[in-house]
């Protein structure tokens, strides 16, 4: 399934202290491994599943 070219900007905001190890390799796996931290990703489907996965510890805002 092919990009569109649409990212999404997501936003660390909660400690992956005391969360099960997946979920801390989930925050890795997106490139965040500090509250306050934020990268721009693509918008795509396996993206939305593992921000779905830590939807707790992060914000999303929508790209461009």
């Amino acid at each position: 399934m092919a990009s569109s070219g649409k990212m999404i900007k997501v936003r660390q905001i909660g400690s992956p202290q005391r969360r099960h190890h997946i979920q801390r390799e989930t925050l890795v796996g997106l490139g965040l491994n500090k509250i306050g931290r934020t990268r721009d990703l693509p918008d795509t489907a396996m993206t939305r599943g593992m921000i779905e996965r830590v939807k707790h510890l992060v914000s999303v805002v929508e790209g461009k």
